[in-house]
């Protein structure tokens, strides 16, 4: 999923030594006992994702506070709007802090298990994978019977957010053959879904969560892997991370995830959200 780290525009720098001068000693002790001394861990995570995170409810939310209650502390969540790229992200929620003058926090949800995303980012580290996302097609099934190939969607309109992985891949596709019966709008892939839930299209494109989350078990739609030879047809997987000198925090979240993917606790958060859970 992630191949570079493109410069960010414009990057305001942080103040100089000046605005160190006076500031408090930082504790020696190891991060874990810090986060049980204060008794919180600060959970940062993605604004307006569906449906991990939406208005303080989500996949997310549920899977952050089964962490906390495994180390024994209450949760604080800490929402933030994702920055142009992975690594930005890393950088001002897990190990810097944002340039605005919040985070980092303890630890960051929703980062891609990614080999050069972590060659790339030493500062952190990327663990504890708990879900496998795909790029997917929902088609109405009365319109669109058989879909074996983008070419079998004939002149059938599609919705699916443009601002996205879906929304390159579908824009792209064969040359670009599609670009004129696209509706691309959507801000997410939920909001394709429903697109497609009310007859307004004959298919919609998008991220597997986002389109289960509305249309599974829904017997007029199908929902498919997108039959596009750039499309990871196996998807990518999803975990978390913290910083790189975090050790004992990040074995204790793989711990308390193990324990919940292992008395299926997972799997229901996710059922909770009408989505099958997908083991990494």
């Amino acid at each position: 999923m992630h191949a570079s780290l493109p410069s960010r525009r414009d990057c305001l720098r942080w103040l100089g030594a000046a605005g160190l001068a006076g500031a408090p000693l930082i504790s020696s002790a190891a991060p874990l006992d810090r986060i049980r001394e204060r008794g919180t861990l600060t959970v940062a995570l993605y604004k307006d994702m569906p449906p991990f995170h939406i208005d303080g409810r989500g996949i997310d939310v549920d899977l952050a506070q089964a962490l906390a209650d495994a180390l024994g502390v209450k949760l604080s969540m800490l929402p933030f709007n994702a920055d142009e790229n992975m690594g930005d992200d890393l950088r001002n929620m897990v190990w810097r802090g944002h340039y605005l003058g919040f985070g980092p926090a303890d630890v960051l949800m929703h980062v891609p298990v990614d080999k050069p995303l972590i060659d790339e980012t030493p500062q952190a580290r990327i663990l504890a994978p708990y879900w496998r996302e795909r790029v997917v097609l929902a088609r109405q099934l009365d319109r669109l019977p058989q879909l074996d190939s983008l070419s079998g969607l004939g002149d059938a309109k599609v919705a699916v957010p443009g601002q996205t992985l879906a929304g390159w891949l579908m824009i792209g596709a064969d040359g670009g053959a599609y670009r004129n019966q696209l509706s691309t709008q959507w801000k997410d892939g939920a909001e394709a879904a429903r697109a497609l839930q009310r007859g307004e299209v004959a298919a919609a494109a998008g991220l597997a969560s986002e389109m289960e989350s509305v249309l599974r078990g829904d017997a007029r739609f199908a929902i498919a892997p997108l039959p596009s030879p750039r499309a990871q047809r196996n998807g990518w997987a999803v975990g978390m991370a913290v910083k790189k000198d975090a050790a004992d925090l990040a074995q204790a979240l793989q711990a308390g995830l193990d324990e919940l993917a292992g008395s299926g606790r997972l799997r229901r958060m996710f059922e909770r959200a009408n989505v099958a859970w997908l083991a990494p």
